[in-house]
This record gives structure tokens, C-alpha cells and sequence, in this order.
């Protein structure tokens, strides 16, 4: 077995075990240390010990870490597991889901696809995206948007489905879900990535301010971006005068939301998307029966004041629901 910067947080199954009828169920996050993926990692936790299955995770050190992943796919393989849920961080990884499903383990995506998964249990992040665009139009009430897109990076099907639902949202000329391209107009006058990180989050902003202090809009991959493009927006005396829009709806970013931090964002349910993979590996490796297709998980848009022509929550609802606790 190849040594790895993440540990199981399982062992492998030993020939014989007396836990060798509990279904082996692997769970690979992009990162360990981003909430949306600890939350994640808590729903598959709790269906593992309600269904009796055992349940190993693994986790890149950064989004983007596909060397990492791939590394856990051939270990839990390896160990015993016949389904792996993955929130994958790039098609490089598609060799190993196909090498892995050829010894008969079902791979299934949760919340970011691709190409030969099994099943996919997401957000429809497209029209996450399309939410907090129509919200950010409407509030910003008619004067000329100057926007800022602070994005995932290049290539990700979810940084792109969002930021093009966000143009759609928007009313700007955008491609569509299927498209990986991020889209751009005259009025995204500055377009950064951040990793989905909150200090790259800060530095992107600031960047963008250089380039164009007269942004009114931001649209960001997720919340702990947005925190950063505030801390950047709220240095330069700006926060008050900018819009932040988001996409997550996690408790710490629908509290930023009630903090006026964040004027709007998408929620989203990863402990729903972790559980119901977890039910899904059960049912595998007791009845045969594959999880198939796409799985909407749901998404609500939470704002501290409406915006008349766009449906929202407010901050009460959105912290009963944060990230699938209470759902």
C-alpha cells in the first residue's frame, strides 16, 4: 500500500475478520480542512454506524490534489471497500474509478461529476449559480454591474457550472451546464481564482480592487472566498458599497449572511449527498443493486433581506438547514 499525506480514518478489513460481513464503504473529500467536506464526512460517518457498515476516508491536501485521490482509490480498493464515494478534484482520476469498477466497486460522485461515475448525488450547481445571479441583479437595482468572479479554477465542472449559472442568473450571455469554459462579458471586469480558499479568497479581491475599484458585485465559488473577498473589500473601505453573492449556504456562511457579510447564497446539503451515498454502498454490497444517474440533492437560496422577483429564505430557515443537519 503506497504511503499517502492523508490516513484512513479506517483499517484495512484483515481475511477472516469478524467484521468481515460489515459492507466497506471508502469516502475521498477534496480536502479534510474545508467545512463544506467535514460536514460531508460527518453525514457518511453517522449513516455508516446507523446502517453497520465500516467506512474509510481519505482527503487531498488542497482542491485539485488528484494525485492524492487516486493514491486512496487504489488503497481502499485494495482494503476491501465495494463502493468509494468521491468529491473528485479533476478527470485524472477517471483511470483509476474505471480500474477500480473493473474488480466490480461501485464509484459514485458526490457533488462534483464526472465522466464514468455510476451515479451522481449533487446540487444542481448550475442553478445555484442561476439563484444568487438573479438575487445580485435584482439588488443591485438597475445601475451598470461591474463584477468581480472569483472562481474555483480553470477546467472544474463545478467552478464552471456555477460561475456560468451566475451570468445566466445575471442576465449575461453565458454557456451553458455542460460547458467546463468559464464565461466572460464586458461587465466581469475581473476574474481570479481562489481554490476555494478563504486567504486566496483575500488576495483575489485585492487584486481586483487594483484593477477596478469601482466593483459593486462579487460572485464568489464559496463561502470561505467570499470571507476573503470581504476582509480585502472591508480594508479598502469598500464593503459597504459591494455586493457578495455565494454559494455553500454552511452554518459559518449563513451566519455571514445574517452579518451582512455575504448579501446572499446558495445552500446546498453535503451531509444529504454523504448519507444517501452511504445508504446507496449498503444496498450495493448486500443486494448487488447499483445507484444509477443523477440525484438533485436539493438547493435553497438564503438571504438576509428579499429582493422582489427572486424566491429566498432568510437567515432563521437557512441556519435551521445548514448544510442538511435538521433537512
Amino acid at each position: 500500500m503506497k504511503k499517502v499525506a492523508f490516513a484512513f480514518t479506517a483499517l484495512a478489513l484483515a481475511a477472516g475478520s469478524t467484521f468481515a460481513a460489515e459492507p466497506v464503504i471508502g469516502l475521498i473529500t477534496k480536502t479534510e480542512t474545508n467545512p463544506f467536506f467535514v460536514k460531508m464526512k460527518e453525514g457518511a460517518q453517522a449513516e455508516a454506524k446507523k446502517l453497520g457498515a465500516k467506512l474509510m476516508t481519505a482527503a487531498g491536501k488542497k482542491d485539485g490534489d488528484t494525485a492524492a485521490q487516486i493514491t486512496a482509490i487504489e488503497n481502499m480498493v485494495t482494503a476491501g471497500a465495494k463502493t468509494i464515494l468521491i468529491t473528485a478534484s479533476g478527470d485524472a482520476i477517471i483511470p483509476a474509478v474505471k480500474k477500480a469498477q473493473a474488480k466490480g466497486v461501485q464509484v459514485i460522485a458526490l457533488d462534483s461529476p464526472f465522466d464514468g461515475a455510476d451515479a451522481l448525488f449533487a446540487t444542481d450547481n448550475y442553478k445555484a449559480g442561476i439563484l444568487i445571479g438573479q438575487y445580485a441583479k435584482a439588488a443591485l437595482g438597475g445601475k451598470p454591474a461591474k463584477i468581480a468572479m472569483l472562481d474555483l479554477f480553470p477546467g472544474h465542472p463545478v467552478g464552471a457550472q456555477r460561475h456560468n449559472g451566475f451570468m445566466t442568473g445575471f442576465g449575461l450571455k453565458a454557456n451553458d451546464a455542460k460547458s467546463n469554459e468559464l464565461s466572460s462579458t464586458p461587465e466581469t471586469v475581473c476574474a481570479a481564482d481562489t481554490d476555494g480558499n478563504q486567504a486566496k479568497g483575500q488576495t483575489a479581491m485585492e487584486n481586483c480592487l487594483q484593477k477596478d475599484p469601482a466593483i459593486n458585485v462579487v460572485y464568489t465559488i464559496n463561502e470561505p472566498a467570499a470571507a476573503g473577498a470581504y476582509n480585502a473589500l472591508k480594508k479598502a473601505g469598500k464593503e459597504k458599497d459591494v455586493i457578495i453573492v455565494s454559494v455553500d449556504g454552511g452554518c459559518a456562511g449563513v451566519a455571514d449572511v445574517g452579518k451582512g457579510v455575504i448579501a446572499a447564497t446558495s445552500q446546498q446539503y453535503p451531509l444529504k449527498m454523504a448519507a444517501m451515498g452511504v445508504a446507496a454502498g449498503v444496498e450495493y454490497a448486500k443486494g448487488g443493486k447499483k445507484a444509477f444517474g443523477y440525484v438533485d440533492t436539493g438547493v435553497t437560496l438564503i438571504a438576509a433581506k428579499a429582493v422582489p422577483g427572486v424566491e429566498s429564505k432568510d437567515v432563521k430557515v437557512g441556519t435551521e438547514l445548514c448544510w442538511g443537519d435538521k433537512k
